[in-house]
Parts: C-alpha cells; structure tokens; sequence
C-alpha cells in the first residue's frame, strides 16, 4: 500500500522531532512623556506613560488636552500632531485659542 506524504499511518511521521514555536514578544515596556502646559501665563507640567509609537495627538487625548487646538514643541521646534513617540520626551504644549 503507497501512503501520501504526511500521512498519520506512515512510520516516518513519529519519528520527527516536535516543532518548536517561538514564544511571543513582551508587550513593550512604556515610555515616559513630561508634557508642560503653558496656559493664561501659567505653566503646569503633567507625565503620561504611553506605549512607544504613540501619536503626539493621542498622548494629548490622554492628558484630556485639546490636541487640534494646540502647538507643540519639542524644544524650540514645533512638531505635527501625527509625530509617532518614540523613547522619553518632553513636550511644550500652547494652547492656539481660547474661549470667550
């Protein structure tokens, strides 16, 4: 009797060493993001801890900060909303508008 490759009735199949899986990669530790808010003359520093590749924009929505309304810096340089994080940063955010 002929069996097909990878049949269960062929001897051969008991013979191969078990597949070994790789285990899955640990969640990425967070990284640290010291946000200081610069509002009516006042500055206020506040941290978030997100997952690396954050939106700028998304770490704001965290802290409750209106991200459209907003510049941010990094340093004296502003930066787009949709800059991904990537290690520990300190950002300076300005609120654009204001009520009234």
């Amino acid at each position: 009797m002929r069996m097909h490759r990878g049949s269960s009735k062929d001897d051969r199949a008991t013979s191969r060493a078990p597949e070994t899986l790789p285990l899955s990669a640990s969640p990425p530790s967070p990284i640290s993001i010291e946000v200081e808010l610069t509002r009516a003359g006042r500055t206020s520093v506040r941290r978030v801890e997100v997952p690396r590749g954050t939106l700028v924009r998304v770490a704001l929505k965290q802290l409750g900060e209106a991200p459209e309304g907003s510049a941010v810096l990094l340093g004296d340089t502003p930066i787009p909303l949709d800059t991904p994080l990537d290690g520990p940063t300190r950002l300076v955010v300005v609120p654009t508008f204001s009520g009234g």
